[in-house]
């Protein structure tokens, strides 16, 4: 995964190291390859990688017949409340990897995973892109922060029925 920001330009929480975490990441997923069935898992995956993050990123997951994870692809790091995103560079990597699924993700820096009018016309034509190139848009989870009025720190288009 190219890391756009070099790792001495970035804060994580509690002093931790961007590309230690992300070289753990990354040999986690080689790995062990964890199964993404439900939008928990996703959340649970992506949690360490974009909590406190200041910009949007938006990544799309790559996944195999079995729900498998075959690798996180980072597409855009945007700005405090939006990140430009293109179905060209969505889906360029599930079609280089054969990939007939995929999960969205990103992160609201507002705390709030309530996705915007823009977030959900972005994922409607990311949704219509992957009809016509053959690969299914399964999910598209948002994460946030929890708070008290909110029992998770996540949304996810599927549960909300907005794919």
């Amino acid at each position: 995964m190219a890391n756009p920001v070099p790792s001495a330009q970035l804060r994580l929480p509690l002093g931790l190291d961007y590309t230690a975490v992300m070289e753990a990441y990354s040999k986690y997923v080689a790995e062990e390859r964890p199964r993404l069935v439900a939008p928990a898992d996703v959340a649970a995956l992506m949690r360490p990688l974009l909590a406190g993050k200041q910009q949007e990123e938006f990544h799309v997951l790559l996944i195999d017949a079995k729900h498998g994870l075959i690798a996180d692809e980072l597409v855009t790091v945007g700005l405090v409340d939006r990140s430009q995103v293109h179905s060209r560079e969505v889906f360029r990597q599930a079609i280089c990897k054969s990939c007939s699924r995929i999960i969205l993700a990103h992160n609201h820096p507002s705390s709030d995973p309530t996705p915007s009018a823009e977030d959900i016309a972005c994922t409607r034509d990311l949704v219509a892109a992957g009809k016509i190139v053959g690969i299914e848009v399964m999910d598209h989870v948002v994460l946030g922060a929890r708070t008290s009025g909110r029992l998770k720190d996540y949304l996810s288009f599927r549960e909300e029925n907005l794919l």
